[in-house]
Formats: C-alpha cells, sequence, structure tokens
C-alpha cells in the first residue's frame, strides 16, 4: 500500500508541512496528528477503522480520543495498540487519582484537568494518557480542546516540539495540564483577598458559605496535585526507551511547577484558615460587645427589683405607705442608684 492509499485525502509533501482536514477535530470522536521535523498533518476520523487508516511511519503520532461515551470504541482502539486490559478500566473509570505505571511496551499516565465553569464551579476532568515509542494516545472524560496550543505548535512548527519525539510531546501535554493549574490557583487567590476583606463584616451572612466552598476547591486541587508531584518524581527511574535522557531537565521543570503548585495550594489552606479565625473573632468581639451591655443592663436593675420587691409586699404596718413623697422619693432613690452604678461601671471602664 503507497503512502498515498494509506493517508485518504492527505497531502504531506515537503514545502507543505501543515495540512488540517475538512472537519473540525474538535466535532468528531477522534483526531489523529502525524509530523516529523519537516511535516505535520492532521485528520479527523468518526469510527476506529477509519482512523486506523491514517499511518504515519518514521515519525510521531498524537491519537486523541475526544470523551469516552463511546467505551466500545475507546476499548477497540486500547486492543488494536496492544493496550493491556488493566489500562482500559483506569481509562474508563474517570475517578482514578493521578498516577503513572510502567507497562512493557508503554508507559500510562492520569491527569486531571482543572479548570472553572462559571465563576465559582471547578471542574476535574480526566485525560489518560498512552506514551509509546513513536505514539501518544490521549483520552479525554470530555469533549473539548485543552491542548490546542500544542497541536497550534505542531502543525505551525512552532517550539521545538517538531523536532523532539514522542516523549516531549507527553511532555507538553502534561505540561499544559499543569499551567491551567496556575490559572485556577490565580482564581482562588483572587477570592481569598476578597475573603480578607470581608472577614471584618460580622453582618456578611453568606462569608461562611462561600470561604467553605473556597476551601474544598483547595482540597480538591490538594487531593490531584500531590499525587501528580509524586508520580513525577517516578519519571527518571523508568525505561529510558520512552523517557530519553535529554528530557530530564523538561521533567525536572515540570516537578518543579507542581511542586510549586502544591505548596501554594497549601499556602492558600493557611490564609483560609487564618481568615477564617478572623472572621471568628470579629463575629466573638461582637457578641461580646452585645452580651458586656446586655450585662451591664442586667446588673443595673438587681438593686432596683430588690426595692420595687421590697415595696411590693403588701403589709399593713409599712412606714413609708403613709408619707406623701415616699413614691417620688422612692423613684429618685432607684434613678440615683442607676446613675452611680453607671457611672462606677464608667471608672472601670466596663464600657
Amino acid at each position: 500500500m503507497d503512502e498515498k492509499t494509506e493517508r485518504p485525502n492527505i497531502s504531506i509533501v515537503p514545502g507543505s508541512p501543515v495540512y488540517v482536514g475538512e472537519r473540525d477535530p474538535m466535532e468528531t470522536a477522534l483526531s489523529i496528528i502525524g509530523y516529523d521535523p519537516s511535516r505535520a498533518w492532521l485528520q479527523s476520523a468518526d469510527t476506529v477503522d477509519e482512523l486506523l487508516t491514517f499511518k504515519n511511519p518514521g515519525g510521531v503520532t498524537w491519537i486523541n480520543v475526544n470523551g469516552l461515551k463511546d467505551s466500545a470504541a475507546v476499548t477497540r482502539l486500547a486492543e488494536c495498540y496492544g493496550i493491556h486490559p488493566l489500562t482500559i478500566e483506569d481509562v474508563l473509570d474517570t475517578g482514578q487519582r493521578p498516577k503513572v505505571e510502567e507497562f512493557d511496551d508503554y508507559l500510562f499516565f492520569i491527569l486531571k484537568d482543572l479548570h472553572l465553569r462559571g465563576e465559582n464551579e471547578l471542574v476535574a476532568e480526566q485525560i489518560s494518557l498512552v506514551l509509546m515509542k513513536n505514539t501518544v494516545i490521549t483520552f479525554q472524560e470530555a469533549a473539548g480542546d485543552p491542548f490546542s496550543g500544542i497541536r497550534r505548535r505542531i502543525l505551525n512548527n512552532g517550539g521545538r516540539v517538531r523536532k523532539m519525539g514522542a516523549d516531549y510531546l507527553a511532555y507538553g501535554l502534561m505540561d499544559s495540564v499543569a499551567d491551567a493549574y496556575f490559572l485556577v490557583l490565580d482564581d482562588v487567590g483572587s477570592k481569598i483577598e476578597e475573603f480578607e476583606d470581608r472577614a471584618m463584616d460580622e453582618k456578611d451572612e453568606s462569608f461562611m458559605q462561600d470561604i467553605q466552598k473556597v476551601k474544598q476547591d483547595l482540597l480538591k486541587i490538594r487531593r490531584i496535585v500531590w499525587p501528580l508531584r509524586e508520580s513525577l518524581s517516578l519519571l527518571p527511574q523508568l525505561d529510558p526507551v520512552f523517557i530519553h535522557e535529554e528530557l530530564t531537565p523538561f521533567i525536572k521543570d515540570l516537578h518543579d511547577n507542581v511542586s510549586q503548585a502544591a505548596e501554594t495550594v497549601e499556602t492558600y489552606r493557611e490564609l483560609i484558615a487564618g481568615v477564617m479565625e478572623v472572621n471568628l473573632s470579629a463575629v466573638s468581639n461582637r457578641m461580646n460587645q452585645v452580651m458586656k451591655v446586655l450585662t451591664i443592663i442586667s446588673t443595673l436593675f438587681i438593686p432596683l427589683t430588690f426595692i420595687v420587691g421590697v415595696y411590693g409586699m403588701n403589709f399593713t404596718h409599712m412606714p413609708e405607705l403613709s408619707y406623701p413623697y415616699a413614691y417620688p422619693l422612692t423613684w429618685g432613690g432607684m434613678l440615683l442608684i442607676a446613675l452611680g452604678m453607671l457611672l462606677f461601671f464608667k471608672h472601670r471602664r466596663w464600657f
């Protein structure tokens, strides 16, 4: 079978390095990119059988599965490339934690793509990546295009990706996922700054609900970033057939970036805890002020209640009852007692 037969509708002659198929790859379930230092092409497919007709001998091939709704197609594609059944199960089970596993013919990565949906909803979608000698296969949990920048660099021959192997492509994909973490963390940082301004407002009824939401988001990010950090630390120890020595500096840089994200998460969690303590202190202080006022009022009425209670007794022989000025004198005495107590409290700086 000649090259034209193997790549239907594809023209990749030297001097015409970029080819994009008639269909948008993000509108189809499957897409494939083939490239080498001199040329690149992209094609879309609706079925696995259609996808398998595209070949890229001697170069790097990147196959992207856009969504996991068709589990039968995912299984068939994986079987065609000799991917282990356990790996297929992990691909289809989107509740996996980030990890890296080494098999005889490939390395398997599970990543989590973080992005914001709307203003407050943090979404974590699983991306599974299989790295072979000259082939990279990515399985996206949900349809979308988180790797548009890498795809554009390949087709436009930007950067070094066309000059490197499949391992560099895998690195680039993981680095793209890690970069998205900082965009999410920047948004979290902005919210924490707002919380610091709102912390002293004890009348802000939605404060605790909002800050608890951000706290839960940070916990979700932590559960993603820390396992990825551990997995990346294992890459230099894996088979050099898949991760070449020249990629070591890039892997180290990626590990440093993920470590920085992990440290940022821990810093933000501490800031959240501090802001919550400030808010609780403000609420407690406000409550103390209210209780102080109520206590003073109650204390003022203790002697007054005693006097009223004494003269409220219905005994026949109470000499004060017969005095014509007994009533106003009683009121005057109670007012003087209350005023004296207020002056005493003021002198002691109790309010």
